[in-house]
């Protein structure tokens, strides 16, 4: 048992989420650009897993209500968010340079690259709904 003063254990984040004003746009580019598969997709949102953490992407105005699910299984609480947000993807440091190829075929725009101080190397560019993405390398934070 955790004292009062200390939280028990994370063990990660499991779940991030973006939100788009257009799913099917949305769609395109995370399957045609990062080469992402939809686990699950309805026309509420599309779940693509990356890694060990899965990447939500909700349709802007459909989660303001409380869904209920089937069979007694609970509910999840409204949630929304609008204006541009940010979301970094790890990549392997070998696989840099071929992202910057495999983005700028596909008429992508490199809009920021930064190099860190321990090593790691992040590529930003945006998606449709002009969220801010990051491709990094190992070697930004304690743990990555």
């Amino acid at each position: 048992m955790t004292s009062p003063h200390h939280a028990p254990p994370l063990g990660g984040v499991i779940e991030s989420v973006l939100y788009t004003a257009d799913m099917q746009q949305a769609r395109d580019f995370f399957t045609r650009v990062l080469g992402l598969e939809p686990h699950l997709e309805d026309e509420r949102f599309t779940a693509y897993p990356t890694g060990n953490t899965m990447l939500l992407v909700f349709q802007q105005g459909q989660t303001g209500e409380t869904v209920r699910l089937p069979d007694d299984m609970g509910t999840i609480p409204p949630h929304d968010g609008e204006g541009r947000q940010h979301l970094a993807l790890a990549i392997p440091t070998e696989s840099l340079d071929d992202w910057e190829v495999h983005l700028a075929a596909r008429g992508i725009e490199i809009e920021g690259r930064t190099r860190w101080p321990k090593g790691g190397a992040s590529l930003y560019f945006r998606d449709p709904d002009n969220h801010l993405l990051e491709l990094v390398t190992p070697g930004l934070w304690p743990n990555y």
